[in-house]
């Protein structure tokens, strides 16, 4: 029975994906006499928490007391003033008698201490229904709140035998619509999307959310030297869309003013192997409250942000197409490895189809 319903409040957790970064996805379900009473999700980044939403849900729908009433809420209440009071206090407040937890808060804010003031207080609290899926709901909240760095997915479109594109680079459009609309909703769900200045010089994209509705993404551009052109559509929509091009002190400080004046953020980093220091530019990104990034590009990107350890998931679009050739771009590039020891392990692989393409996605095995 309690599997149920936290499957409910996972289900409502969902919906505020990509709304309430960096804040985590949480749901909440109130049941009394074994029926739904109120339920409610966290919805936007500084709104009510799901708590708040579902106990206001069930009195607008009639509840006037909250005996033998129990929540049911996906993450551990929180204790503490933040941009709302605290969760904790409302349900002491409102006489739910019992909560169930699906997982503990990994903020070092709460941490078992909203469980504890529960307890306290006279509530009944079980904590650990559906952990997995629990946190399998929020990784990017999981991995930002333990290491204030950003959570990063690597996602390519490729052919079957991982070309990127043909021998004359045409790739437009190797995956099918589907594929790409999904993309779409990817760049609307993360607070940021990456690419390289090769991708920028070779596609001129905009990195925008089109085919579908959404918010578009803050626009992160690594490139060392500046040579992103003024009149690249990064650029010329940089006033209207929040974009940063991450560099390092070997650019043209010249082109550095006229990229400022234009609307362009220029974050500076130190050289490594001749390119922008992708570790140092990820902490950075940390102190700036960007959570999660959709990391985008061709291959010698994602070999770079693979081997500096700052990817934690891929997600690959892979079209049932065969292109050839020796020297058409594969997703992976870079120096590569001289031993399968070396190679990059994924775990946790899920597989599925998205219109006529596979979709693989998994998480990288990084060093404990």
């Amino acid at each position: 029975m309690h599997e149920f319903f936290m499957k409910m409040a996972l289900d409502l957790a969902q919906k505020g994906i990509g709304r309430v970064n960096p804040n985590p996805l949480v749901g909440a379900v109130i049941v009394k006499h074994g029926k739904v009473i109120g339920c409610g999700f966290h919805e936007f980044y500084g709104g009510p928490h799901a708590e708040v939403m579902a106990i206001n849900d069930a009195i607008q729908a009639g509840c006037t007391d909250f005996a033998s009433t129990t929540l049911y809420v996906t993450l551990e209440p929180c204790c503490h003033f933040g941009k709302t009071p605290p969760c904790t206090s409302l349900i002491i407040k409102s006489g739910i008698p019992s909560v169930v937890v699906g997982m503990e808060d990994p903020n070092p804010l709460v941490s078992g201490k909203g469980i504890t003031i529960l307890k306290n207080a006279g509530i009944e609290v079980q904590v650990g229904v559906l952990e997995d899926a629990c946190r399998k709901l929020n990784p990017v909240f999981i991995t930002y709140i333990t290491t204030k760095k950003p959570y990063v997915l690597l996602k390519s479109g490729m052919s079957l035998d991982g070309k990127i594109a043909t021998v004359t680079g045409d790739s437009k459009w190797i995956t099918c619509e589907e594929s790409r609309k999904d993309v779409h909703r990817l760049r609307s769900q993360y607070m940021a999307v990456m690419c390289g200045i090769g991708t920028v010089l070779s596609d001129d994209p905009e990195l925008t959310v089109r085919i579908i509705e959404g918010k578009n993404p803050i626009r992160i551009i690594t490139d060392s030297h500046l040579r992103i052109p003024l009149e690249s559509n990064i650029v010329r929509t940089a006033r209207n869309i929040r974009t940063i091009i991450a560099t390092t002190e070997n650019s043209d400080s010249k082109k550095a003013e006229k990229l400022t004046t234009m609307g362009v953020e220029l974050i500076y980093t130190k050289l490594r192997d001749g390119r922008v220091d992708l570790q140092e530019l990820i902490s950075i990104l940390g102190t700036m409250n960007i959570d999660s990034i959709l990391l985008e590009g061709g291959g010698t990107l994602a070999f770079s942000a693979l081997k500096a350890e700052i990817v934690h998931a891929v997600r690959f679009y892979i079209s049932p197409i065969l292109l050839g050739g020796v020297k058409a771009k594969t997703v992976i590039a870079g120096d590569g490895f001289s031993t399968l020891s070396n190679a990059f392990k994924i775990e946790h692989i899920h597989v599925d189809f998205c219109g006529s393409d596979i979709v693989i996605q998994g998480a990288i095995c990084l060093p404990a």
